[in-house]
């Protein structure tokens, strides 16, 4: 889309702030591009702008209130500024956003990546101006990319989108549509890229990544066998999220003999407790579940695995908590990501009965905090004195191995954001003190705001 021919009376500067899931950055960061692309300036978070894009999530326990607290801080900064609200939440509940003062454009999920069409040249007027299709409209793919932390170092690459899946707590499907996939073709064009540009890590992310091509006749194990096979894609690769009842032998096989693939697994849990899992109408049960963490272990010992639970869904008494409690100590995972569960409108875990009280819910997710350091602490021990490689990060002295162990160097080595090779001393805290022994690649670019796919 070309704006060339009426830039001079269209606004220069843009600022744009992200809720939720990695996902949802690469989409803010690819919308950026869209503007930089056609002569926009951007410009940090909280620096005066000529135009605001929020990209809002569902998950969040209090979407409206963050949506208004950062606009209003926006406001302050930029009171003239030309507000776009989009995201999840968008599509969700777009009149609630247009409500809020000061906003200007509301975008469904259809609509996120045509900011540029739908602006009205940026004019603010006396309201919000809503456009958001039915979900049940959207089936396009829209590619999304972004760095971590501004780096050079770690790329998110988006692959999937949407979820065919019916989980009562979830409202992911109703926010982002159908499960739907890019062609791997486009995939590899653009790991290809992200190699040559300097990056030394992609991960594939997604709403639902192992249900990926499954409407095109491809899947999951084949993008990641070109991805393997393809000797253009040097950057080590590593799986974002996969659903268990998708995470196949061939995957799982694929990972443990290759050569790019990190030896790392997040694989959501929810619960241990089978009724649970029934009543949030998940595809598998804990019996399976553990039959596939202990298959991974079997072949990789040194994989690390780590797991989404929720405390306090509708129904879950004392014993069932319990049972989830030891199913995880038996469990021979890495890391826990714990959440407590709060009701979503339109879901169907929001009419269950039997609320479980807020405060149980806080005290239930602090214990499985604790199990979970302990769960870390365990595999971290596990890897003392081995040799491995560490993906550094802009400041030189820590990162993450290729197995997701969080390090820091017991020196400083001169070049930054690097691929070395160090040897595991001790655990301190939450980290893992190494020696370095070799750097293997040096960053071959220099910074840049947003990557050129």
């Amino acid at each position: 889309m070309d704006f060339s021919g009426v830039r001079t009376s269209m606004p220069q500067r843009i600022s744009v702030h992200t809720l939720g899931c990695k996902l949802n950055y690469a989409e803010t960061s690819s919308i950026a591009a869209e503007f930089v692309q056609n002569g926009f300036s951007l410009v940090d978070f909280g620096q005066e702008s000529d135009i605001f894009v929020l990209n809002t999530c569902s998950v969040t326990e209090n979407a409206e209130r963050e949506c208004r607290q950062i606009i209003r801080r926006t406001l302050r900064k930029s009171p003239n500024t030309y507000v776009v609200v989009t995201g999840c939440y968008a599509q969700l509940r777009p009149e609630e956003i247009a409500s809020i003062d000061g906003v200007d454009l509301v975008l469904g999920a259809k609509e996120k990546f045509d900011v540029l069409k739908h602006s009205n040249d940026f004019k603010k007027g006396s309201g919000a101006r809503v456009i958001a299709s039915k979900i049940s409209e959207i089936s396009d793919f829209h590619s999304a990319v972004s760095s971590e932390n501004g780096e050079r170092t770690r790329a998110f690459l988006k692959v999937q989108d949407g979820c065919d899946y019916s989980c009562s707590f979830c409202t992911i499907p109703k926010a982002r549509g159908e499960s739907r996939s890019a062609e791997i073709d486009e995939i590899v064009r653009r790991a290809r890229i992200l190699s040559n540009e300097g990056f030394h890590e992609i991960i594939l992310s997604g709403v639902n990544v192992g249900d990926f091509g499954r409407k095109t006749g491809s899947s999951f194990f084949d993008l990641a066998l070109t991805l393997e096979n393809d000797p253009e894609v040097t950057a080590r690769i590593r799986i974002s999220s996969i659903e268990p009842n998708l995470l196949t032998d061939d995957i799982i096989s694929l990972v443990a003999s290759s050569s790019k693939f990190c030896p790392h697994f997040h694989i959501p849990m929810q619960s241990g407790s089978d009724k649970l899992l029934r009543l949030m109408q998940r595809r598998y049960n804990a019996g399976t579940y553990g039959t596939l963490v202990g298959h991974i272990k079997s072949i990789m010992p040194n994989a690390c695995i780590g797991a989404d639970v929720i405390v306090g869904f509708p129904g879950e008494t004392d014993a069932d908590f319990a049972e989830t409690c030891d199913f995880i100590r038996d469990l021979d995972i890495s890391y826990l990501h714990v959440f407590t569960y709060s009701e979503r409108p339109a879901t169907k875990a929001s009419e269950m009965k039997d609320s479980v009280p807020t405060q149980i819910r806080r005290e239930r997710n602090r214990l499985l905090r604790i199990i979970s350091e302990k769960k870390k602490r365990t595999f971290y021990s596990s890897q003392i004195g081995r040799e491995i490689t560490v993906l550094l990060e802009k400041s030189g002295d820590q990162g993450y191995t290729e197995n997701y162990v969080r390090v820091k160097l017991s020196r400083n080595v001169e070049n930054r954001a690097e691929l070395a090779r160090v040897k595991l001393l001790e655990v301190l805290g939450d980290i893992v003190i190494a020696e370095p022994l070799e750097v293997l690649a040096h960053r071959r670019v220099e910074e840049t705001l947003l990557p050129i796919l």
